[in-house]
């Protein structure tokens, strides 16, 4: 009897001391309770309306910085005018005024007219895919933080992404048939493509793209570009003319800008800098996808249901753009930054654009082949 009593007391202890001891073991082992720390919030304004595509395709950039970092950066995305101007974006980065900017260099070439350069600048035969291409394998990147790092003193970093179709010449209250009907035109531009403008005959009046419609409406100008189908219908581009020239060399290889403030920037985790980097790659593909799906729907749109003709700019034309460049590009060969830039394009240019257009077929052949009487041959 004794025995079975010491038997049930030593089973009953090695139950309970084995509870004890798996108890204490897990109050040893429990992870301490973690408080989630606040996300890293960046203020981001942007040099686009509120209502414009481009404000879209920001958003698209949050959307995935968001998602990439699991919510530890949170990017409070401002419209243009919100904190600075449209124009201002890149001073209120370096003043730390806002942490970063979505725009495109062109909008600072006031400063040293190489911003151009990065997407505004004489077209030697690539599109804005090649010259984003340039920027991240032939040089670019370099010879931007040079820009904007030496030459300028500006406590600022920056990505580039979204290469952006070609801009069409514009909106026209009279078609332009060839390339004297320019001449003496108040016309709507921005950056070197001001110069290129002026040089053909044109006067030039420099504005962000909200203010572009009621000057028209007051005839400050006369004709105007913006960028694409989409922006310029969502501001009522379609109220104020009725011919829309597509296909020009003033803008033809322009990319979004993503500026931050150097300090702020380099204040982040690597893996934080890493996302917001790459996130601009990420952001590129997205932003092309919304771009061509919602620029040539907007383009049926101002055809069929505002009656804008639209048409492709005269060859005469281009030609004379071309022959503008000519022309400006000795000048600008005259400042030793520029001349080292564009010598790199023209290199990179010259051997990429050769594989291009020796590899790529002729895809109007076959657009004509299954849609024909489209677009003549």
């Amino acid at each position: 009897m004794k025995t079975e009593e010491t038997t049930v007391s030593r089973r009953k202890f090695l139950r309970t001391g084995a509870l004890g001891a798996g108890a204490a073991a897990g109050a040893l082992a429990a992870p301490a309770v973690v408080t989630a720390q606040s996300p890293t919030v960046l203020k981001m304004q942007t040099s686009w309306p509120s209502s414009d595509i481009f404000q879209d395709m920001a958003k698209q950039y949050v959307e995935r910085v968001e998602a990439m970092s699991g919510g530890r950066l949170k990017i409070d995305l401002l419209p243009a005018g919100a904190v600075v101007g449209a124009f201002q974006v890149q001073d209120a980065c370096h003043d730390g005024i806002i942490d970063a900017a979505h725009t495109v260099p062109v909008y600072w070439y006031g400063k040293h007219k190489a911003a151009s350069l990065f997407g505004t600048g004489p077209v030697w035969g690539g599109s804005a895919t090649n010259l984003l291409a340039w920027i991240h394998k032939g040089g670019g990147q370099e010879f931007y933080r040079e820009l904007t790092q030496d030459i300028l003193g500006l406590n600022v970093v920056g990505f580039f992404g979204f290469p952006m179709p070609a801009q069409p010449l514009g909106w026209f209250k009279k078609e332009i048939a060839g390339a004297g009907d320019v001449n003496g035109l108040k016309y709507r531009t921005v950056g070197l493509a001001a110069d290129l403008m002026q040089a053909m005959g044109m006067r030039v009046t420099q504005l962000p793209g909200g203010e572009i419609v009621p000057a028209m409406e007051r005839g400050v100008i006369d004709a105007f570009e913006f960028n694409n189908p989409t922006s310029d219908m969502r501001f009522g581009a379609q109220d104020v003319a009725k011919n829309y020239m597509l296909s020009s060399y003033h803008q033809a290889s322009e990319s979004f800008e993503f500026i931050f403030n150097k300090d702020r920037f380099e204040r982040l985790d690597k893996d934080l800098q890493a996302i917001l980097r790459y996130a601009v790659e990420s952001a590129s593909t997205a932003n092309t996808a919304l771009a061509l799906d919602q620029y040539s729907a907007d383009l049926q749109k101002l055809q069929k249901e505002s009656g804008v003709k639209v048409v492709r700019t005269p060859s005469e034309v281009l030609n004379k753009q071309l022959e503008a460049w000519d022309k400006l590009i000795p000048q600008l060969e005259g400042d030793a930054f520029m001349k080292r830039v564009m010598d790199s394009q023209r290199a990179w240019t010259e051997r990429t654009v050769f594989y291009q257009l020796m590899n790529d077929p002729d895809y109007k052949l076959a657009f004509n082949h299954y849609f024909p009487s489209k677009i003549a041959l």
